[in-house]
């Protein structure tokens, strides 16, 4: 085959499932990531799903701008409600938990992209908030599921952001040194801050970035907050202004249609001040209109304390990596579309000394999804060679091969796609190391009987994890032995209980007599790259049957919730609007 004559169709898709906009990336055949334009040639997809009945949706901005007709039909901000087991989005008498929302906006998303991809996207990496917990990275992959896609797993935003990064700075500026060609490109190690403000949520991350490496070193945080909160005060102020000029009218704020509204306004207003140091803002509403004038300075007080906000999350971070060795930030990367706002750059500049730039920021997290999943693929293909031909054990990592074999599988996969055997070693010799993202304990009792949270897993710990600890019994011939597992709730550990959250609880049960107080109880907490946990609880009494469980949460959906939730995304169906252009098969119009 001649080389280049093929391209390399493992692919692995990248998605960015963000809070207001969503979009999916691969790797091209010149080894560059880009993003997969929509039908319209947009690269992004609003993620709001509209339901205009019980069997039909809308998503994207047809969903916006149909939003103000039905707004209580309208859901939006939906990742905010990821790991909630108990919430629920009711319309047309159908309840919707989060994953199945969101899985909505995931097939819309592959509809949208499908006539520009040269494979069927089935294979994905979706990215997730770095200070996501274990039950918001379960939801996301189910998420997954619930659209029909393997998800082979979830990477961090700002990981995937400073992936992208990385990959593109092939001009030498700067000691950045994963370089194409594998060669030290200057300085051995260069430490990025990556903050990263999206709609619904801000990260902040350190990372070291080195030759064909990268580090995670420390994360902080808030799933709570972001570009949507800006969009509300902003809002707020011009329900006020026009309430001054119309005393006798309804609030805006006050009619659900005119709240929607409003929050558009806002939305495209603050997009605006990005660029212009004011604008008008027309508010109708009752039968009455009044224009806002709203000035950047303005628009900026306004919003002086979210920011504030941002900034406390971003000292958290630098000294978390402080506490790991990393004394400097060397380079400031700005990413999430609500970054743009130039009150970001200046005071994080302002902050930490370092000049903060933007990175793509719309992009660059599915960008360096993509890149990931080029890895993954590459990895898994790699592997099944191996396995195949007895040079390694199923289910070990490439690496336990031996190098021959290796580089041989490498030259195999790319005399079959078109690459060189060093452009697949290069790409799968990359290294991604990640940290955890909160600290995980076991709820035991001390000497005195009291209830306290003993911490296994701590936040910024290197994953993958192992821990190992061991327990005791309470009492003699105890025959159940109950492990409950409690995730960090707050900036910090805490051993009381009530500042936790209690995500996992499981039993040792049947064990026989015989057993005095203190006996042996050994667990085990694992967690890998993909920052989802693993409990195994041993007892000697009953050393044959190990606890082994795949933790379940409380946000966790039964059986039965997921066998329905699955049935009816694949029942209702997406409405296009007249006009636009869609692939065959996509659900009727408007």
């Amino acid at each position: 085959m001649a080389r280049g004559s093929r391209t390399f169709s493992g692919t692995v898709y990248g998605i960015d499932l963000g809070t207001t906009y969503s979009c999916l990336a691969r790797v091209a055949a010149d080894g560059a990531p880009e993003v997969v334009p929509l039908l319209d040639g947009t690269m992004t997809l609003p993620s709001v799903v509209l339901f205009v009945g019980p069997d039909d949706y809308v998503t994207g901005e047809s969903a916006r701008a149909l939003s103000r007709a039905q707004p209580e039909d309208v859901c939006t901000l939906v990742k905010r409600r990821m790991g909630d087991g108990e919430w629920r989005f009711v319309s047309h008498g159908r309840s919707w938990s989060a994953p199945a929302v969101s899985s909505l906006v995931l097939k819309a998303l592959v509809i949208e992209t499908g006539f520009n991809t040269a494979s069927p996207v089935r294979d994905v990496v979706i990215t997730v908030p770095a200070y996501f917990g274990d039950e918001e990275r379960r939801a996301t992959k189910l998420a997954g599921e619930y659209a029909d896609l393997t998800v082979l797993d979830v990477i961090n935003e700002p990981t995937a952001a400073a992936l992208s990064y990385g990959f593109a700075r092939l001009d030498g500026a700067g000691p950045v040194s994963l370089s194409a060609d594998g060669q030290p490109a200057g300085d051995d190690t260069e430490v990025a801050l990556v903050y990263d403000l999206g709609g619904g949520t801000v990260d902040v991350t350190i990372v070291e970035l080195a030759q064909r490496r990268l580090a995670v070193v420390a994360i902080d945080g808030d799933h709570e907050l972001g570009g949507a909160d800006w969009d509300e005060k902003l809002a707020v102020h011009l329900s006020r202004a026009f309430v001054a000029a119309h005393p006798d009218a309804e609030d805006p704020l006050d009619d659900s249609a005119g709240g929607q509204a409003l929050i558009l306004a806002a939305e495209s207003a603050k997009r605006e001040l990005t660029e212009r140091e004011s604008v008008v803002v027309p508010v109708e509403h009752d039968g009455r209109r009044h224009d806002v004038t709203v000035t950047r300075a303005e628009f900026e007080r306004l919003t002086a304390g979210l920011l504030h906000r941002t900034v406390e999350l971003t000292h958290a971070a630098v000294a978390g990596a402080r506490e790991r060795g990393v004394q400097r930030i060397d380079r400031v990367l700005l990413v999430g579309g609500s970054s743009r706002m130039p009150a970001v750059a200046a005071r994080l500049g302002g902050e930490l000394g370092v000049p903060a730039e933007l990175h793509d920021p719309d992009l660059a997290v599915a960008k360096g999804a993509a890149i990931y999943g080029r890895k993954k693929s590459m990895e898994r293909l790699l592997a099944a060679d191996l396995v195949t031909r007895g040079q390694l054990v199923d289910g070990s990592p490439i690496e336990l091969a031996d190098p021959g074999d290796l580089q041989a599988a490498c030259q195999r996969l790319g005399d079959a796609y078109g690459l060189s055997a060093a452009e697949v070693r290069r790409t799968v010799e990359v290294q991604v190391l990640n940290v955890c993202s909160r600290g995980f304990g076991i709820l035991a009792l001390d000497r005195y009987g009291e209830g306290g949270v003993v911490f296994l897993v701590h936040r910024n710990d290197r994953l993958p994890i192992s821990v190992r600890r061991s327990f005791g019994t309470v009492y003699d011939d105890q025959p159940v032995v109950t492990v409950r597992v409690v995730e960090q709730g707050g900036g910090a550990e805490s051993s009381r209980p009530e500042d936790g959250k209690l995500i996992a609880e499981a039993s040792i049960v049947d064990i026989p007599p015989g057993h005095p107080a203190g006996s042996e109880i050994e667990i085990t907490l694992r967690m890998g790259f993909d920052g989802i946990l693993e409990l195994t609880a041993l007892h000697e009494g009953v050393a044959d049957r190990p606890l082994t469980v795949r933790i379940e949460t409380s946000a966790a959906l039964s059986q039965a919730d997921v066998a329905r939730e699955r049935a009816q995304v694949g029942k209702v169906h997406r409405r296009v609007p007249l006009g636009k252009d869609r692939p065959q098969g996509d659900g009727p119009e408007l």
